[in-house]
C-alpha cells in the first residue's frame, strides 16, 4: 500500500519500496538518482522556460510534473495514472499548487496511448511499475509505435528502465524502440552499465539528436556521476538483441532486495 512520511519533504513508497519524493517547498528539487537525470533531459531539449506539452505515464508523487511546472511555466501536462487509490492520496496529501497546468487522468498507459490524439505532445515520460516491475505490456514494439504516433515530429520520449547483467531486457528495449525512433540514447550508472549491480536507465528515444554533450556534462557532475551512451557504443551494447512483439513480452525484472533507494 502506498504510505508517505508526514513533512514538508515527503517520501512516497509503495510496498515497501521507495517511489517517489516531494519537496513542497521546493520543486525543483528532484532526490532520486534517475529523476534528476530525467530533469537534465528536460533542461537541455528546448530553449530554458519554453512552455511545451508534456504526457505522463504514470503518477507517482507527481514530482517531475511538479518540476516541468516550476522551470517551464505555462506548460501543459497530461498524468496517467492507473491506480486512482493513489492519486487520491497524493492529492489529499500532496496537492499540487494553483496554477499549473496538470490533468490527472486514471486509466492504463498503453490504453490512453492508444485512444490519444496523434501529434499532441512535445515529451512523453514512461515511469510506470507495477510494483517493481514494468508491465508486460509497456515494452512492445506496438507500445513504441503509439508512443511515437503521440508525439510530435521533434518530440522526445523518456523512460526509467531498470535492469542488470547480462541486460536482456534493456538491450531488447533499445532494440525495440530502435525500430520506431532515429535516435537513441542512454544514461546510467557506470557500474551499471558494467555489470556490476541492478539499477536504473533512462532511454531517450527521438526522430532528432539530443544534446549528449550537455546531458554528458550534467550527469558527470551530479553527486552520482552518470555516463551516456549513444550511436555506434550503443549500437554495440545492444548487439543482436531482437524488438519485443506483444506475444513475447515479459515484465521487467524483479529487483534485488535493496536495489532501490534515494540517491
Amino acid at each position: 500500500m502506498p504510505d508517505v512520511d508526514r513533512a514538508r519533504a515527503w517520501l512516497l513508497t509503495v510496498d515497501g519500496a521507495p517511489q517517489s519524493y516531494v519537496d513542497l517547498d521546493a520543486p525543483t528539487h528532484l532526490e532520486f538518482e534517475y529523476t534528476r537525470r530525467l530533469g537534465h533531459v528536460l533542461d537541455t531539449l528546448a530553449d530554458p522556460g519554453r512552455a511545451l506539452d508534456v504526457l505522463h505515464l504514470g503518477g507517482g508523487a507527481l514530482t517531475l510534473p511538479r518540476y516541468v511546472a516550476a522551470t517551464r511555466p505555462g506548460s501543459h501536462q497530461d498524468v496517467v495514472e492507473a491506480d486512482r487509490g493513489l492519486l487520491d492520496l497524493v492529492a489529499e496529501h500532496l496537492p499540487l499548487p494553483d496554477g499549473p497546468d496538470i490533468a490527472l487522468h486514471t486509466a492504463d498507459a498503453r490504453a490512453w496511448l492508444e485512444t490519444a490524439p496523434a501529434d499532441s505532445a512535445d515529451v512523453l515520460i514512461a515511469d510506470v511499475f507495477g510494483g517493481s516491475r514494468i508491465p508486460a505490456h509497456l515494452t512492445t514494439l506496438a507500445y513504441a509505435r503509439a508512443a511515437e504516433r503521440v508525439l510530435r515530429p521533434d518530440g522526445v520520449y523518456l523512460a526509467n528502465l531498470a535492469d542488470a547483467a547480462p541486460f536482456a531486457f534493456l538491450r531488447s528495449q533499445l532494440a525495440t524502440f530502435a525500430e520506431v525512433f532515429g535516435e537513441l540514447a542512454l544514461i546510467a550508472e557506470p557500474g551499471v552499465l558494467r555489470g556490476r549491480r541492478f539499477g536504473n536507465a533512462v532511454l531517450i528515444a527521438a526522430h532528432r539528436p539530443v544534446d549528449t554533450a550537455a546531458l554528458a556534462r550534467l550527469t558527470a557532475a551530479d553527486a552520482f556521476p552518470a555516463r551516456v551512451e549513444h550511436g555506434a557504443a550503443l549500437r554495440e551494447f545492444t548487439g543482436a538483441a531482437a524488438p519485443v512483439r506483444d506475444a513475447d513480452a515479459v515484465a521487467s525484472p524483479e529487483p534485488p532486495g535493496g536495489a532501490f533507494g534515494i540517491g
